[in-house]
């Protein structure tokens, strides 16, 4: 098996340390200084959690492999060998599928992300382009070394779009729905920006999440008792046995990402006369705030909208954050305030033939994406078909 860094050709390259991605002491100070925005899934309080909880590591297929360039980290990616396609929210099973079928090896493959997290941030974590051009480098030639099937590249902000469309590496979008404050003052002026249906249907779930002795209260990681961590995580495993997937994370990762994270992680706690029966998991920055995980001991619609998102709108108007990211799909969210917004990964493919069959198929993936952003604009509720701010930056889909 490969070992636990990924060493470069580069001279100016060094392995990453035994503790993986997260990095000790001096490292970590580094690592986080390069973590644009401030962004908490690339920074190492939340990627030492999902170590010191056994989330990650070689016996979850998701072994660090931290790539970095420069004696003193100039530039570091925080990535993995993956033994499978899990926990990524960039699907490649078809991929993979065409791969055997071909004859070819999927797995082991080469993955930069933030493990179980699909939210946009830095990837390639460096100072300037040059040090991100040299991470893209060092990973093909890892790809080529140890003969891996590809390298992908998750959720990447504008720094390490602009780096990748340089590279060649196959580009892919897909469409998350995420809430802009326009600068309201409260909740019904935010309203007030909407057609009079949303914003009737909004006031109606609202009231019906209220009625009944429903509360809601925020705990910040700071203040929450282990009786609130055991709700956290009861509810967490109850919604993946809902649908059947399996539950990564553990009652030890959500202390620990409270006891690192403080004011930074929250949780938003339903509660039924005295009795906590729901509650919705938050991280937020100087500027987002982004809802990761939610779940309830019984069955509450109502409730759900009312923890997910319209707490979470409230708490960034109330609190000045500009940008709310309440998680990966769901077009159910356009009517209550989110708009589509694009997400974009990058793929390296070792073998050309395979690497031209995912070409052709991302084309028409592209087509098919656009067509449904058409179709979802008729679903905005904004008086002004908006939603977002004026001069927003960002980047489009192609």
């Amino acid at each position: 098996m490969p070992n636990d860094s990924l060493t470069s050709p580069d001279p100016g390259a060094k392995s990453g340390p035994a503790s993986g991605n997260a990095g000790p002491g001096a490292n970590a100070a580094r690592r986080d200084a390069l973590n644009r925005g401030g962004n908490p899934f690339s920074d190492t309080r939340f990627l030492s959690a999902l170590e010191l909880a056994g989330c990650t590591g070689q016996s979850s297929g998701w072994e660090a492999v931290p790539v970095t360039v420069g004696t003193a980290e100039a530039a570091y990616a925080s990535a993995w060998l993956k033994q499978h396609s899990r926990g990524e929210f960039v699907f490649d099973f078809v991929w993979a599928d065409a791969s055997h079928r071909a004859g070819l090896h999927w797995y082991p493959k080469l993955l930069v992300a933030a493990p179980l997290t699909p939210v946009t941030g830095p990837r390639l974590m460096a100072d300037d382009a040059d040090g991100r051009t040299k991470l893209i480098g060092q990973l093909e030639s890892q790809v080529h070394q140890r003969q891996l099937s590809s390298c992908a590249v998750n959720f990447c902000d504008p720094h390490d779009c602009r780096a990748l469309d340089q590279s060649g590496w196959l580009k892919r979008f897909d469409w998350q729905f995420h809430w802009f404050n326009r600068g309201y003052r409260d909740f019904d002026e935010f309203l007030n920006s909407m057609r009079s249906k949303p914003r009737k249907n909004i006031r109606r779930e609202r009231r019906l999440a209220h009625q009944d002795g429903w509360r809601y209260r925020w705990v910040h990681g700071q203040d929450i008792d282990e009786r609130e961590l055991e709700l956290v995580s009861s509810c967490y495993q109850t919604t993946f046995a809902l649908y059947r997937n399996l539950p990564i994370l553990n009652i030890n990762f959500f202390r620990e990402a409270a006891r690192l994270f403080g004011p930074r992680f929250l949780v938003c706690i339903a509660s039924h006369g005295d009795t906590d029966l729901a509650c919705s998991v938050f991280w937020k920055s100087d500027t987002h705030l982004f809802g990761r995980y939610w779940g309830a001991l019984e069955q509450t619609s109502d409730v759900h909208f009312e923890a997910c998102y319209y707490q979470g709108i409230e708490y960034c108007i109330a609190h000045g954050l500009k940008v709310f990211e309440p998680g990966a799909q769901g077009e159910h969210k356009i009517r209550r305030g989110f708009v589509p917004v694009p997400t974009f990964s990058y793929h390296y493919i070792r073998h050309p033939g395979l690497r031209e069959g995912i070409r052709s198929w991302l084309e028409l993936e592209r087509q098919a994406l656009d067509q449904y952003r058409e179709q979802l604009q008729s679903l905005i509720p904004y008086l002004d078909q908006g939603g977002e701010p004026a001069g927003r930056p960002g980047l489009e889909p192609g």
